[in-house]
């Protein structure tokens, strides 16, 4: 194989560690698995010998063979132990471009046929269903149908100002669902001429990026950024950061897009939002996509802070120091002890500050925590910013 899945800058970036060890520190995976073979570090060392070994009149002169099946396998297993949550990026003192390299050492792995056999099942599912999970598209905006004043058209308009993305872990995970639920009855409170895509909606494609099939994305771009042209719709909303994430990187610069968290900033700017008083101490978990990836860190606070009554406490890791919830990287379908004992040591920082609830802003992440709680009987209440907001507009 050639090194054709690095761009020359990654392949020099490679070669730049300094070895310091700051992102074996910082890494969720290796804190709950006691294995810096997890680490950046450790991925960076592997990187450096794979590619050496392909480069021709170097690997001749540096007298390296290429590298074996089974060596390439064990780093490939080590590779997908991780949940592409970029805190090896932010704390890296040379300023290397940590997690797209990570995108293109998964591209490199399952290329040599070295990747995880779930990879298999994300392709085979968005292939045949454009969803992660392989179910049926067309039950994609079905859980309108629990709403008890759900419109005959189900929000799925031909035209509107705003379209709601939702996103595959929403649109078919019941412990998630409540989350849409909530953002259409907001959006209507508030008057919002917005609706969904539908059967239309494809999954965004980041599952793609984080099984190592870069190359399959732009199928799913071209057909989301049509479906949304067909609308007339100018903005686009999310509640999920990693759709959100990979529209700003990836698809064109078309339309205005919000993730929830700054569209209901703008909202409560406009005219005052009639917000009811929560007796509630909580703490704000910031995604990694949202906040290492988007940079969003005040908006959600300062949503946070506009509901009467809501004491918001800070975790002692937060905004781009946040820890991982362990939802990430495709990890719980690779490894799911591994994403559960990150789990684990996020929930544990969260009891620590005093909180009733962890607020967060995203389904993945609520999910996450709320298998664990529910699987270890922790008495703690996780919530999205849209259930939070919910919450408040009932009481109002």
């Amino acid at each position: 194989m050639s090194n054709s899945n690095f761009s020359v800058r990654q392949l020099i970036e490679a070669s730049a560690c300094t070895g310091c060890r700051l992102c074996v520190d910082v890494c969720p995976a290796v804190s709950a698995a006691g294995d810096g073979r997890l680490s950046g570090l450790y991925r960076l060392t592997g990187l450096r010998r794979i590619a050496g070994s392909r480069a021709g009149l170097l690997a001749r002169l540096m007298r390296r063979g290429p590298i074996g099946a089974d060596d390439m396998t064990r780093f490939g297993e080590t590779v997908f132990k991780c949940t592409l949550c970029a805190n090896c990026e932010e704390v890296c003192p040379v300023g290397l471009h940590l997690r797209d390299l990570w995108y293109s050492v998964r591209q490199d792995v399952v290329g040599a046929g070295a990747g995880p056999r779930k990879v298999e099942a994300i392709r085979e599912n968005l292939e045949e269903t454009y969803n992660v999970f392989g179910e049926d598209n067309e039950e994609r905006a079905d859980w309108v149908e629990d709403l008890p004043d759900a419109p005959e058209d189900g929000y799925v308009r031909d035209r509107a100002d705003v379209v709601y993305f939702t996103g595959c872990v929403a649109a078919y995970y019941p412990l998630a669902q409540q989350i849409p639920m909530a953002m259409a009855e907001i959006m209507e409170a508030r008057g919002v001429n917005f609706t969904l895509l539908g059967e239309d909606e494809w999954c965004c494609g980041f599952p793609l990026l984080g099984a190592g099939l870069k190359d399959q994305v732009r199928t799913f771009i071209d057909h989301n950024i049509e479906a949304v042209r067909k609308r007339g719709a100018q903005k686009i909303v999310f509640a999920c950061p990693s759709c959100y994430h990979i529209w700003r990187e990836m698809y064109p610069p078309e339309f205005e897009i919000f993730h929830f968290t700054g569209f209901m900033e703008d909202l409560l700017a406009q005219e005052p939002f009639p917000l009811g008083p929560l007796d509630l101490k909580v703490t704000y978990h910031d995604p990694c996509d949202l906040g290492r990836g988007a940079r969003v860190f005040e908006a959600p606070r300062r949503v946070i802070r506009s509901i009467p009554g809501v004491n918001l406490v800070e975790m002692p890791r937060n905004r781009e120091n946040c820890l991982c919830c362990g939802g990430g990287g495709n990890l719980e379908m690779t490894d799911p002890e591994l994403s559960a004992g990150i789990t684990r040591l996020k929930i544990e920082e969260v009891l620590g500050t005093g909180a009733r609830a962890v607020v967060t802003a995203c389904q993945q992440c609520v999910r996450t925590m709320t298998t664990y709680v529910r699987r270890n009987d922790v008495p703690l209440e996780i919530m999205d910013m849209t259930q939070l907001i919910h919450k408040a507009l009932k009481k109002s």
